[in-house]
């Protein structure tokens, strides 16, 4: 049973969500993201005018008469979304969780798929996968999404992209349009990313928080990772140390995100701070201004 307080917070991301899809982003995500390929609609009689090339001659030479072959464009997506469960999700010093923006962030790409009658889906993940939802279409859908991202209570801690990107190229033999949401704090996914966005369009969005990059004034802090439990102690009233310590992690983050980049796909950086509709439109816009 979800808290009171859990349902509320899932019903205004909801609301809030599809507000900024139908007012801010309408139009943005249809001109960027387009079905691949073709498919077959019919055979018809050749008119004067059609184009030779199209002319079926196996059925032509079988009915004694010209036929054509008629193709349309294949304009419906599948979009996926990959979020990573891990424990440092938890984390935020301001208004929202890691967890709570890649909540957020997959609920807006859900409402733009689903206005653009694209199927979505969403694929829930640790160091392993805990939660598969195959892509469907509908509003009740996208709520449901929501729902399982809020009210999802993993079973581990860790952190396994490599994983959950090859598990995705095992359920997903359509080529689609994937969003890897994450703080990627991970190694050795960089190969199966490369590998998998020969077949799928992998764009990662790299999640922070501010706090992650700062240590507090407050004496001796023991800090722990929440994914492999280890502490460590800092003097968090040292400035030196404070320097050292907001070095580093500006080191680790730079490092992620040059070996997504690396990996040569898109890269979107989201901030718990700041406004996941605002990062995504950004991306939209730098997505229209290369395809010109």
């Amino acid at each position: 049973m979800l808290s009171p307080e859990l349902i509320q917070k899932i019903k205004k991301i909801h609301i809030k969500s599809a507000r900024k899809v139908n007012t801010l982003m309408a139009g943005q995500y249809r001109s960027v993201f387009r079905g691949s390929g073709i498919e077959f609609e019919e055979v018809r009689e050749y008119s004067p005018g059609d184009d030779v090339k199209s002319i079926d001659w196996k059925v032509s030479a079988r009915l004694g008469r010209p036929y054509i072959k008629r193709y349309r464009e294949e304009r419906e997506l599948v979009v996926n979304l990959l979020v990573d469960m891990s424990a440092s999700g938890a984390f935020g010093t301001g208004d929202a969780l890691k967890r709570e923006a890649a909540a957020e962030t997959a609920a807006i790409l859900a409402f733009n798929a689903i206005r653009n009658n694209d199927k979505v889906g969403a694929i829930l993940f640790t160091d392993g996968v805990e939660r598969y939802i195959p892509p469907k279409k509908g509003s009740s859908h996208v709520w449901r999404l929501i729902k399982e991202i809020f009210a999802f209570s993993p079973e581990h801690t860790g952190t396994d992209i490599r994983g959950a990107v090859a598990y995705l190229g095992r359920v997903s033999r359509k080529r689609s349009v994937a969003f890897l949401i994450s703080d990627f704090q991970d190694d050795g996914y960089l190969r199966e990313i490369r590998t998998l966005s020969g077949r799928h369009e992998m764009i990662g969005i790299l999640l922070s928080d501010p706090g992650e990059f700062r240590l507090p004034e407050a004496g001796i802090l023991s800090l722990r990772d929440p994914e492999t439990g280890e502490s460590a102690l800092f003097d968090g009233s040292d400035p030196r140390t404070r320097q050292a310590y907001e070095a580093g992690r500006q080191a680790s983050y730079r490092k992620r995100l040059a070996l997504l980049r690396s990996a040569d796909v898109d890269v979107i950086e989201l901030r718990t701070d700041a406004s996941a509709a605002d990062a995504l439109m950004r991306y939209f816009r730098l997505r229209e201004r290369r395809k010109r």
